[in-house]
């Protein structure tokens, strides 16, 4: 599943940059990318374990900056979900 997040309070570039490599360490994330310029966060990831991935794509980003959020963002415009 391929899922898009617009990141909040992303500071610095190489701190994206820590984020995507971290990321794409998880078992079961086929690809990510981080890009400060666009605040966007892109994975694809396994269907079958997505939510608990992102547990984990959320604990890793933590680690490299603390105040980053994600919201759930589909098609043209902000889906009302939580930030995580």
């Amino acid at each position: 599943m391929k899922k898009k997040f617009k990141m909040v309070d992303l500071d610095c570039a190489n701190c994206a940059a820590k984020m995507e490599d971290a990321i794409k360490k998880i078992d079961g994330v086929n690809d990510a990318t981080v890009s400060f310029m666009m605040q966007k966060l892109t994975i694809d990831a396994d269907d079958a374990r997505f939510d608990e991935i992102m547990q984990e794509v959320v604990a890793v980003c933590k680690k490299v900056e603390r105040i980053a959020r994600f919201s759930c963002k589909t098609g043209k415009g902000m889906k009302g979900e939580r930030l995580l």
